[in-house]
């Protein structure tokens, strides 16, 4: 039989020869390799699509069976932990939780950082000047300035320090 036959041609029966590779032999096997049913030899056997499908359900029948895990799934979970070790501590947050609510950045008006800036150059402050006198970082006031309050991690408190300070209206609720 020709190289890459499907088994229904000519030829004769079973034959001696491997319909994949062509190699002559006695033993040949059954093996549906790309949706053709085949007869190859066992060098060929591996390229049996069955065979791969096969292995994984008796593996995961095993792991079912016998409560083990296989050298993949541990491979997989000790990743997984390597890769959550390298992230950080998550525990922290597990037991002390977040302060999200404690000092609620509000929803802010629309061009709050113009209105800001407008502001305090309007007072005749430096940005360095009102960080000092409302007792907030610089760098909170200066992502305020620049629309990235949100990205920032400011406080709401420190919202309503520039409110009070400059006398504008930057929460949206």
């Amino acid at each position: 039989m020709p190289k890459y036959s499907t088994g229904s041609g000519g030829g004769g029966g079973d034959g001696d020869s491997c319909e994949l590779c062509g190699k002559e032999t006695g033993k040949l096997r059954k093996a549906n390799v790309a949706g053709a049913n085949l007869l190859v030899c066992a060098d060929c056997a591996p390229h049996d699509d069955t065979a791969h499908k096969d292995r994984k359900k008796r593996e995961s029948q095993q792991d079912r069976d016998t409560g083990e895990v296989s050298r993949k799934k541990r491979a997989a979970q000790q990743a997984a932990k390597l890769y959550d070790a390298q992230k950080g501590d998550a525990k922290r947050w597990e037991e002390e939780g977040t302060d999200y609510e404690k000092d609620r950045l509000p929803y802010l008006v629309k061009d709050y950082g113009d209105v800001v800036e407008s502001a305090r150059q309007a007072a005749g402050l430096q940005l360095a000047e009102l960080a000092a006198e409302l007792d907030v970082d610089e760098s909170d006031l200066l992502a305020i300035e620049q629309g990235r309050a949100t990205q920032a991690g400011v406080g709401g408190s420190v919202i309503g320090k520039l409110e009070a300070r400059l006398d504008v209206e930057l929460a949206d609720e």
